[in-house]
């Protein structure tokens, strides 16, 4: 039976740091694959080669990818995060609804109200 005192306490922080460790390496594969299914500059080939490298060879492959491509991995997410919030993004939205003409002028107005308030 396991106990406190067969347990020390560095044993109890390697394990903490391990774990932790394991969560950051599986929090940034998720991401990677994440990228790579979303991006819209590569094709289909491409990206089924960065998974297939990204899964085979998960260390050497995630890290090649964020060595090859993280400058744009982070421009993307900043773009995705700009794109989809904020009064700004939603006025667009309903400016664009306006000029297809699936909303009128009045409904354009309340929308444009409610976003600011």
């Amino acid at each position: 039976m396991l106990i406190a005192a067969d347990y020390p306490f560095l044993d109890v922080f390697w394990t903490i740091i391990v774990f932790v460790a394991w969560v950051a390496w599986l929090m940034i594969l998720f991401r990677v694959i994440g990228d790579i299914i979303r991006r819209q500059d590569t094709s289909g080939w491409g990206k089924a080669a960065w998974l297939l490298f990204v899964i085979v060879l998960p260390f050497l492959g995630v890290l090649v990818y964020l060595i090859a491509n993280g400058d744009e991995m982070a421009k993307r997410e900043l773009k995705s995060v700009a794109d989809s919030s904020g009064p700004a993004a939603e006025i667009h939205k309903a400016k664009q609804l306006l000029d297809s003409g699936a909303i009128n002028q009045a409904e354009f107005e309340a929308i444009k109200a409610k976003a600011v308030a």
